[in-house]
């Protein structure tokens, strides 16, 4: 767990400012109908609101007429792995879930209930979530640590009607995937025959790997390095969800899978690697070093070694970051907006490729201004969007409502306000 004193004093107090003033915490409930008068309360409340509730009792399709239903995700947690500071516990784990509700209400206009759950055991999270999941239409799951958070989202959509969606798997597997579809077309390279380094086996690493593949990545090009080292066949015990990945090589160590990679996608810790590490890579490397706040290297290492890589990482205050907000809003408001059940490959795949597509499309003046740039080209230091881009909104949930009819698992039809054909869809 990180101590406060690795916190800069004046970031630390203007942070503690931030979420406890002018009132504690970020988020509020407000009415969204009129209520000022003896009429609006009887509309609201008694007797006005039992005609809803005898039309929801008739067919409960009728709650998405209704409530708020179709536009209200529960963001959920157990506190088990939140950002970089470990199991702190569910109630430390409220601001960010809060934080979270913020971003789904700011980039795509979805309401949000943050949920903290303290369980003792992965089934009575399981059962929690699934007792109280009727009034949402989607769920998002967030900082759960691995293994548990496979097995849990995995019955979660067993069991539930509604989209199950765990962000720290797919929504941080999109955004890696997209950056690096176009960080390999500028490289000169091709993911089929990539050699790809994943330094991290948790939720993120795992799922990651696993959208590379469906996009055309080979399983044999991918070595997996947990703390242990590569995940080798040889191993006494892996577990089901490294086993996809346990290669049958004699290369035991970090240093060993570098050699001669095409790329590094890190989603580990701080520091793990060295400038031999980088050294040791394949010409025009790509270079992912997620871990937040302190990447796995330093990018002025990297560029100090290496003039020919492209550098990512989790951070804002460098180029090509990779963050969780390119996603989990605009796929959730495409899910929502054709009340799909559920999140399937098709649909992470679509949402892949719309961010990926948007990258090189001209950058608006309002995205200049938003992050004090002259300019942004497609190239070395724009492989992905920015967060405040609006088009987000535009390419992305169009592509994942489509791809969600496609499949079949949509409930409701493609919206007339989207485009009439898909920006970019899972088909290319």
């Amino acid at each position: 767990m990180s101590d406060d004193s690795t916190q800069p004093t004046d970031l630390k107090q203007t942070a503690l400012r931030y979420h406890a003033e002018p009132k504690p915490g970020k988020v509020q409930v407000v009415p969204s109908k009129p209520f000022a008068s003896q009429d609006d309360l009887a509309l609201a409340y008694t007797p006005g609101v039992a005609e809803p509730v005898r039309e929801i009792a008739r067919d409960p399709r009728n709650a998405y007429r209704y409530t708020i239903k179709g536009n209200l995700v529960a963001v959920i947690t157990d506190g088990s792995a939140v950002l970089g500071l470990g199991n702190v516990g569910a109630l430390a784990g409220k601001p960010v879930m809060e934080g979270k509700a913020i971003l789904f209400k700011k980039f795509a206009d979805i309401d949000v209930f943050d949920i903290e759950i303290n369980a003792a055991s992965s089934e009575e999270f399981i059962n929690t979530v699934v007792n109280i999941a009727t009034g949402f239409g989607g769920i998002n799951l967030e900082d759960i640590a691995a293994p548990e958070c496979f097995k849990i989202e995995q019955i979660l959509n067993e069991r539930l009607d509604i989209p199950v969606f765990h962000d720290d798997q797919h929504g941080t597997a999109v955004i890696i995937c997209a950056g690096l579809m176009n960080a390999l077309e500028l490289q000169g390279k091709e993911l089929a025959s990539a050699r790809i380094v994943c330094l991290g086996a948790g939720a993120a690493g795992v799922a990651s790997m696993k959208l590379l593949m469906a996009l055309g990545a080979k399983p044999e090009n991918i070595l997996m390095v947990d703390r242990k080292g590569i995940i080798h066949s040889e191993r006494d015990y892996v577990d089901e969800h490294k086993r996809d990945f346990a290669q049958d090589t004699a290369l035991r160590s970090l240093a060993d899978a570098m050699i001669d990679a095409d790329v590094l996608v890190g989603v580990s810790g701080p520091n793990l690697v060295t400038e031999d590490m980088i050294e040791s890579m394949a010409p025009n490397p790509i270079v992912f070093a997620l871990s937040n706040p302190d990447p796995e290297v330093a990018p002025a290492l990297v560029h100090k070694i290496r003039s020919d890589v492209i550098m990512a990482t989790g951070r804002s205050d460098y180029p090509n970051q990779v963050n969780n907000v390119l996603g989990f809003p605009f796929i959730f408001r495409g899910v929502l907006d054709v009340r799909a059940c559920c999140v399937n490959r098709d649909m992470l795949k679509a949402a892949t490729f719309a961010l990926a597509a948007l990258a090189r499309e001209p950058v608006p003046e309002e995205v200049l201004v938003a992050y004090r740039r002259d300019h942004m080209v497609f190239g070395k230091d724009y492989i992905i969007p920015t967060p405040m881009d609006p088009r987000l909104l535009e390419y992305i949930p169009p592509a994942v409502a489509r791809a969600a009819g496609d499949t079949g698992v949509a409930g409701a039809p493609y919206p007339e306000h989207y485009p009439s054909r898909p920006i970019w869809t899972n088909k290319g």
